[in-house]
Parts: structure tokens; C-alpha cells; sequence
């Protein structure tokens, strides 16, 4: 693996999710791989999950691991032939060369602004640092993609399914703040590359893109969806076609004990408990979201495991 961008950056899917769940059992094995190996890791954005997993990830494997909050720092330029007379300290072209100095593997993370939606699809920061670094570059979230917790769901839906191919079901809800697409983008790709009976619910109005979602299920009616569901993954995400924007607060969407009963429930988190779900289906036992979460670091360990297994080649 030369770089994870996307999910298409992994080879064999099903491979990589055995391997990932082998690395869970033995997360210290390969340790001297990652010896004298530095992660740089670069938060545009805040983060919780991501940022300690990923370092838990690569100290797993033996590498060292630096942190920049980058806005902290100054404000990068990224516009080819800017002239740099206001508030950009740095180009991207100067500072991505030098980080890579300092860094065998980057790992970025930047959210999309949700107002300029040709701008964000254009994963503008995420691909200035891919054409300007000299090192791999992991994707920790970007404005239309998160594959490394796609990868995670993946990995999670393999351990804890009762069935081969299991109905699982992605579910929009309702929340107070607009949400890029990120999440429910890299989930609906994952699980089109997965041995599920895959379906998505929303109101009308919150259809994703549809070059992402192409001929996957779609209901309006979210109790029709869940109907036999295995597992249902719950995600809020704002408007596509109205970019960005809140078109609904319809509590109705809530996700709820009766509705998805006997179902496994996750979610990326972090979750707004009863407005997105309420405390009874969360602090249930068929409640995965612990789990789920647990396995960022495997997801992330094995990308990792692969791109330094690629750089010794």
C-alpha cells in the first residue's frame, strides 16, 4: 500500500480485515517494523477517536508520532500563484516538502467548509498535500471521506455478524448542526465492497451523492428499512443537492429501542444521545459502538503495517 486516500486503496478487502482482526490479537508483533519510522500526524480539525487511535496505531508498531494542531500554527496557502500579502504564512508547496523531512508516513485530517461544494469534492487539501509531500499520505477524514473508520465499521461487521451476509441498514438522523458527508460516503462504499444486504433511509432531500450510492436501496420510510434488520448504522449528515444545509429536524428520525429491536446498533461517535438515538438503544447490549470504536486502532495499525511494509520494498 503506497498511500490510503480512499478504500481503494486496499487491495484485497477481505484480507485486510482478517489481518486487521489478527493484529487485534497480537498488537504488538510487528513492533520493530515501525523502528526509527515517524508518523506526522496534521489535525486541520479537532478529534478524539481519530487522533489517539492513530497514534496508538503507530506506537503499536514501534514508530514515533508527532502531533500539529496545523491551524494552531499559522494559516496555510494553497491557491497556485497566490500572492501571500494577507493572513497565509506558508505555502502548502514549501511546508508539505519540508513536513516530509521530518516524517516517513503524514496523516492528514480537514473538514470541508459545507459551503463551497465544488471546492470540497475537489478534496483540495488532502490531494495538495498528496502532490506535494514525498512521503505516503493517510487520509484521517477529508471533506468527502473517512476511510480509515470505514475500514473499522468493516472489521466490526465481520467480528460481531450472526449471519454470512447480514442486512444492515444506514439511517439517517436528525441533529441541531450541518455534518459533512464524509462518514456515511466511506460506509455506503465499504459496504457496496462487502457480503451485506445493504440499504439506506433518509427524509427526501438528504440523498447522498449519487455517483457514491448508484443503485444501492434507498427508502423513505425508516421503518420500512429497518424491517429484518442485522445491523443498522445511524449517521446525521446535511443536505447534498441544497449543499450543507439543515432541511430537516424531524425528531421522528430519532433512532429508537422499538424501532430497531433486536438489531445491532453503531455509530462512528461521537453521538448526541436523544436527539440522534436514545440512552435505551446506546446503553444496550446490542449496543456496538464501544467495540466499534476500539477497532479504529486496528484499522489504523494494519494501513500503517502495510504502507511501512511498502516502504522497505
Amino acid at each position: 500500500m503506497k498511500k490510503y486516500i480512499s478504500i481503494n486503496d486496499i487491495s484485497n478487502l477481505a484480507d485486510t480485515i482478517q489481518q486487521a482482526i489478527q493484529l487485534k490479537k497480537a498488537p504488538f508483533a510487528f513492533e520493530k517494523l515501525g523502528k526509527h519510522k515517524t508518523l506526522v500526524m496534521l489535525f486541520f480539525n479537532a478529534s478524539l477517536r481519530t487522533r489517539l487511535s492513530t497514534e496508538k496505531a503507530a506506537r503499536n508498531l514501534g514508530m514515533e508520532v508527532m502531533v500539529l494542531n496545523v491551524n494552531d500554527a499559522w494559516n496555510l496557502e494553497f491557491e497556485d500563484g497566490a500572492v501571500m500579502n494577507l493572513n497565509t504564512t506558508e505555502h502548502i508547496k514549501d511546508a508539505a516538502q519540508v513536513i516530509s523531512q521530518y516524517a516517513d508516513v503524514i496523516a492528514v485530517r480537514a473538514f470541508p467548509s459545507l459551503t463551497d461544494k465544488m471546492k470540497d469534492e475537489s478534496e483540495w487539501v488532502l490531494k495538495s498535500f498528496v502532490n506535494h509531500a514525498s512521503v505516503p499520505i493517510v487520509n484521517m477524514e477529508s471533506a468527502t471521506a473517512h476511510p480509515l473508520q470505514a475500514l473499522t465499521d468493516a472489521i466490526t461487521i465481520e467480528e460481531l455478524k450472526i449471519k454470512k451476509k447480514p442486512k444492515v441498514v444506514l439511517s439517517w438522523a436528525p441533529h441541531p448542526k450541518a455534518l459533512p458527508h464524509a462518514v456515511a460516503n466511506s460506509f455506503v462504499r465499504m459496504m457496496q465492497s462487502s457480503e451485506v444486504d445493504f440499504a439506506i433511509t433518509h427524509p427526501k432531500g438528504y440523498e447522498l451523492d449519487p455517483s457514491i450510492t448508484k443503485n444501492t436501496p434507498l427508502f423513505y420510510d425508516q421503518s420500512e428499512a429497518l424491517k429484518d434488520a442485522d445491523i443498522v448504522y445511524v449517521k446525521n449528515w446535511s443536505s447534498y443537492t441544497n449543499y450543507g444545509k439543515i432541511e430537516s429536524k424531524d425528531t421522528n428520525w430519532m433512532l429508537t429501542q422499538e424501532k430497531i429491536g433486536q438489531a445491532k446498533f453503531m455509530h462512528c461517535l461521537p453521538v448526541r444521545r436523544n436527539v440522534v438515538v436514545e440512552d435505551a438503544v446506546l446503553d444496550s447490549e446490542n449496543s456496538i459502538v464501544i467495540s466499534q470504536a476500539n477497532n479504529r486502532t486496528y484499522a489504523a495499525q494494519i494501513v500503517l503495517k502495510k504502507i511501512l511494509e511498502n516502504l522497505e520494498v
